[in-house]
């Protein structure tokens, strides 16, 4: 048994240690360095992968939400095995409880965070949750949401990158330095893929899309994790001649990115999506209380930020949650509020400038080896 915590020089050596297969580390896998049991901090919450295990304690009782969401998606994400993951958290027992008073605690601030939002048993820090509903989990809280389920690959993608460069860190120099609109090509990575051309861009409203294009030059998928499964390649992998047709597939696909960006909500994306979904319910809202208290400038400027800004991840995955947990109009308003106190809502452009045409920032062409 081990314990790591904000003050170890290396966590994810520890994490490869405690995980090793989920973290392609199969030289620590079941040697005797590889850990059973691993004590930490919310120091692994974000950025790791843990999926080798299948149980999670959590110790303590968080006061948001999030924490102990973040905690469980490290186990329970991309490359899991398990069947069931296990989630235990513990209130404090009795004797502890006299001397900490902690549900006392927790009993106060759900009836003054009521008295402030109008509901019962609201979770804190704008997490509104039924605290008895979260650990027997009647919600269904902790599960990924259909039209969200990949609601995590940012971290997926980056565990990719940071694979690549432990394994060759002076990539971590050449990537950042490569132009714009750079492109390769390689062979497909396995049956059932079809030749095409992944692109990367960056629309006119500085969304981040990826695109795959087929040689009929019709899009084959947006999929995130089908792309990245699609593009994965190792240092050996040979790179191949251009196909004839790329630039113009590349170009096929702008077309068809920047299209569906104005059809589908322009800077707040998909319908589907926490970004379009959160602002027309608090448009709505704001229109409906547009002379009363409950519409006030916070909630406005914030209403405002998640129309012209990208959400930040924390924000985008703090509020499809409460989307799927069925939050309140009002609710909801108090968790922009918050999340805009804290600095967690938007990526807020300083300058106001913004890109007037999408950028192609580089594309991959796929062929038949």
């Amino acid at each position: 048994m081990f314990y790591v915590t904000g003050d170890h020089e290396n966590p994810t050596s520890l994490a490869h240690r405690f995980s090793p297969r989920s973290n392609n580390r199969p030289d620590i896998a079941g040697h005797e360095s590889e850990i059973r049991v691993l004590i930490c901090t919310d120091v692994l919450s974000e950025g790791q992968n843990l999926q080798d295990a299948h149980i999670i304690v959590n110790f303590d009782l968080p006061w948001a939400i999030i924490r102990l969401i973040q905690r469980a998606g490290r186990v329970d994400r991309i490359g899991q095995k398990a069947s069931q993951i296990i989630c235990y958290s513990f209130l404090p027992e009795d004797g502890i409880e006299r001397i900490i008073n902690l549900r006392a605690i927790l009993s106060t601030r759900i009836r003054e965070n009521a008295e402030v939002v109008g509901s019962d048993e609201t979770f804190f820090d704008g997490d509104p949750v039924n605290i008895e509903d979260l650990y027997n989990e009647r919600s269904g809280i902790l599960e990924e949401d259909d039209t969200d389920s990949e609601v995590d690959l940012a971290s997926y993608a980056y565990q990719i990158w940071k694979n690549a460069t432990d394994a060759d860190p002076q990539l971590n120099k050449i990537i950042p330095d490569l132009p714009n609109v750079v492109y390769a090509t390689k062979e497909l990575n396995g049956l059932g893929e079809t030749p095409g051309v992944i692109v990367y861009s960056r629309t006119a409203e500085d969304n981040d899309v990826l695109a795959l294009i087929g040689m009929d030059g019709q899009i084959i998928t947006q999929s995130q994790l089908t792309i990245l499964r699609a593009a994965q390649c190792n240092r050996d992998t040979p790179g191949l001649p251009r196909i004839d047709e790329h630039h113009d597939l590349v170009k096929r696909a702008i077309d068809f990115i920047s299209e569906e960006d104005i059809n589908t909500g322009g800077t707040l994306g998909r319908k589907t999506g926490a970004k379009y979904r959160t602002y027309t319910r608090l448009d709505r809202y704001c229109k409906s209380y547009q002379h009363s208290l409950f519409a006030n400038e916070e909630l406005k400027k914030g209403v405002d930020e998640i129309y012209r800004f990208p959400l930040k991840e924390f924000a985008r995955e703090t509020l499809t949650r409460q989307l799927k947990a069925g939050i309140s109009d009002d609710q909801l308003a108090a968790l922009v509020i918050s999340l805009r106190e804290e600095d967690k809502l938007c990526i807020v452009d300083e300058d106001g400038q913004s890109q007037k045409e999408p950028q192609i920032i580089c594309s991959m062409g796929l062929v038949n080896g």
